[in-house]
């Protein structure tokens, strides 16, 4: 395999101490569940856990060598390359991938979409060069410096995902990955509890115009309210500002049909008319495909071949993929949303559940069915934007709402009582009850925050029957 770090480089770029008798890594790894022979070990030292502890794992599972910042028991002589701090260096072997690559980089950040733009960006760049992009959703302070330090120094395109909880946290990750294109999906009111109100949230996002390039481009959502103040702080930077969406002249959308395996998105493109077409239901997608054309165009890709070849995008688990699941005595339909929750990404996918077609089961026609838990970091307003979900014109196509968790409570007490599921405390009874509450011919949709664990509703769900088809796409990275 190709060398990505030889020692010496990594030593430059750490000033870290060699020590042991390796030449070189092939790749980088945090987790030793993952760690592939060749790989370099990042010993992270995190609340919970010391990385440290699993040094000598790594090394007997054939990593190449391990980043410490201190020798492990049983580790002396052994490949290792010693540093101060183990975070700190890792994100300066970020700094130094991004500095080495002759890449064009795209930063994608936003309320929501942020992983299924950057899955679009990498199904529409790979055709045309070697492309990077992060596995999962690695867009932390030790995940962006992760996907910097993976990049290859000959790759062309690279797409790195950069979010945030708090203000401040984004300007340093931009900083780090000095994007030559930045990519706002949309601003919501998420992660309230840190924010005073969501013009905190817009000007959070904003951040990424910190580390653009000079005369780098900045990508907006003009149907977003505050796509003004991201436009000021975007001039501010000196970015060239392409729009896109219903109100924008230059990737303008002009309608989205869904149907039940597809979205067609009619388009206008600085004056071409486009059709474009996803192998995904969901009317929500249509902004985030013209926003991730607008960020390959300006990254120098062919847009009449980007828009091709967005046909072959799925999402991501966990982020709206589709499994069909065959029953005894029939089928269901899974749409798996479960990965984060948030007002308006639950409401994207209610939108995409309402429009979907059930089947038919051996006794009657199969229902429309959602597994809802909590959203999370919504500040003081949360219950009553739980409660506010019942009002929305979904919920009328939907048959049954079974829910989970101490906020959604208030969403199951506002639905109307032919709509009310099962309601339990947390998603493990929730995940136990599932096997009573569906049958063959339903579409069953599950959303959630991460911390609402819906994961549990999902597996359950897919223990029911044996998949005819996974509508999703690899985790594995490409390079």
């Amino acid at each position: 395999m190709t060398v990505l770090w030889t020692a010496q480089d990594a030593a430059v770029a750490t000033n870290g101490r060699i020590s042991g008798d390796w030449d070189g890594v092939t790749g980088l790894s945090i987790d030793t569940r993952e760690l592939v022979p060749g790989d370099m070990f990042v010993a992270l030292e995190g609340i919970t856990h010391d990385g440290h502890v699993y040094v000598r794992q790594a090394l007997d599972a054939g990593a190449g060598a391990a980043l410490v910042s201190h020798v492990p028991d049983g580790c002396e002589g052994a490949n290792l390359l010693v540093v101060d701090d183990t975070l700190t260096a890792l994100q300066a072997l970020g700094v130094a991938g991004r500095a080495r690559a002759a890449a064009k980089v795209i930063g994608v950040t936003g309320s929501v979409g942020k992983t299924s733009t950057k899955e679009m960006l990498r199904s529409i760049l790979a055709p045309q060069g070697r492309t990077h992009a992060a596995t999962r959703s690695f867009n932390n302070h030790w995940g962006v410096p992760l996907t910097l330090a993976r990049m290859p120094a000959d790759t062309e395109f690279a797409v790195i995902e950069i979010g945030m909880n708090h203000a401040g946290e984004i300007t340093p990750l931009s900083q780090m990955s000095r994007p030559d294109v930045a990519l706002i999906t949309t601003v919501e009111a998420v992660h309230l509890e840190a924010f005073d109100s969501v013009e905190g949230i817009a000007d959070a996002k904003a951040e990424i115009f910190a580390g653009l390039v000079p005369g780098g481009a900045a990508i907006l959502n003009a149907d977003n309210p505050h796509f003004e103040r991201l436009s000021t702080a975007a001039q501010a930077a000196k970015a060239k500002i392409t729009s896109f969406g219903r109100a924008s002249d230059d990737f303008h959308l002009k309608d989205v049909q869904t149907s039940g395996q597809a979205t067609t998105i009619s388009a206008d493109i600085r004056g071409n008319a486009t059709l474009i077409k996803l192998g995904t239901p969901g009317a929500h997608f249509a902004l985030n495909a013209l926003g991730a054309l607008a960020a390959a165009e300006a990254a120098g890709a062919d847009i009449g071949r980007a828009a091709l070849d967005l046909g072959s995008w799925s999402p991501p688990d966990g982020r709206g993929s589709h499994v069909r699941l065959a029953l005894p005595d029939g089928e269901i339909l899974l749409l798996d949303e479960s990965y984060n929750a948030n007002p308006a990404s639950v409401g994207a996918a209610l939108a995409v559940l309402a429009a979907s077609e059930p089947g038919r089961g051996p006794h009657r026609p199969g229902r429309r069915v959602a597994f809802l838990g909590d959203m999370l970091e919504l500040g003081p307003t949360e219950i009553a934007l739980h409660e506010g979900l019942a009002g929305l014109d979904a919920i009328d196509r939907i048959d049954k709402i079974h829910a989970c968790g101490s906020r959604m409570k208030a969403l199951h007490d506002a639905l109307p009582v032919d709509k009310r599921g099962v309601f339990c405390a947390d998603s493990v009874q929730l995940a136990d009850a599932v096997e009573k509450v569906v049958d063959a011919g339903d579409v069953c949709m599950v959303k959630g925050s991460l911390g609402a664990a819906m994961r549990h509703v999902v597996s359950a769900l897919r223990a029911l029957g044996t998949p005819l088809s996974d509508s999703h796409t690899s985790e594995r990275e490409d390079a």
